[in-house]
């Protein structure tokens, strides 16, 4: 399992997007919103060079992707977020081209919670009811992150073969390599990702 930490760009988020930018701008400054933007391209380049120089024989290759439900319509969904301007999945649409095959990869039901969750803070204009409501998503984002993590974990264990590479890429909350069984050997695109001290995502 190759797995690659990632940060999500604006594109990933659907129809919080617009919500995350206005509140980034409004509590940096849209200097520094544009600088977010030019970091993340720059990882994004940065992952893809990496990959490419694996040379991996892609016939044996399954991609799993953070966020990306079990729901039948998983190539139709990648397809939607790279058309506006995901990296991240503009670089999995590419290996597929190359033969690679795309597995489902979260349970549907905790990620409508986890959403419903952050659509309803997005909504809360008074802010100390708005910081209320971010500190009780906290508490109950770490249950959900774990519950999402030990499905993914699940998941890859039941649909990676033997004789297949498998490739995650996975938000850095995340801890799906813990969760993994002993005979998947995990091994890392990337340590760290060298921007994360200047890096610091919008609450919504």
């Amino acid at each position: 399992m190759i797995y690659i930490p990632v940060v999500h760009s604006v594109a990933d988020m659907g129809s919080l997007s617009e919500v995350v930018k206005k509140e980034y701008i409004e509590k940096y400054s849209k200097e520094k919103w544009e600088e977010h933007l030019r970091i993340i391209q720059d990882m994004w380049d940065g992952i893809r060079k990496k990959i490419d120089e694996l040379n991996l024989n892609y016939k044996k290759v399954k991609i799993y992707q953070d966020g990306l439900p079990v729901c039948g319509r998983e190539q139709e969904i990648v397809q939607e977020v790279a058309e506006k301007g995901s990296k991240n999945y503009e670089i999995i649409l590419e290996l597929m081209a190359k033969g690679a095959i795309l597995e489902g990869t979260e349970n549907p039901g905790l990620l409508l919670e986890e959403y419903k969750y952050m659509q309803n803070i997005s909504k809360i204009t008074n802010l100390a009811e708005k910081e209320m409501a971010i500190r009780k998503y906290e508490e109950k984002s770490r249950e959900l992150l774990f519950q999402r993590d030990v499905y993914i974990a699940r998941r890859i264990d039941r649909t990676l073969s033997e004789d297949e590479i498998g490739i995650l890429f996975m938000g850095m909350k995340h801890e799906v390599d813990k969760r993994l069984p002993g005979d998947i050997i995990v091994t890392y695109l990337i340590y760290r990702l060298p921007f994360k001290a200047s890096y610091e995502p919008a609450r919504i």
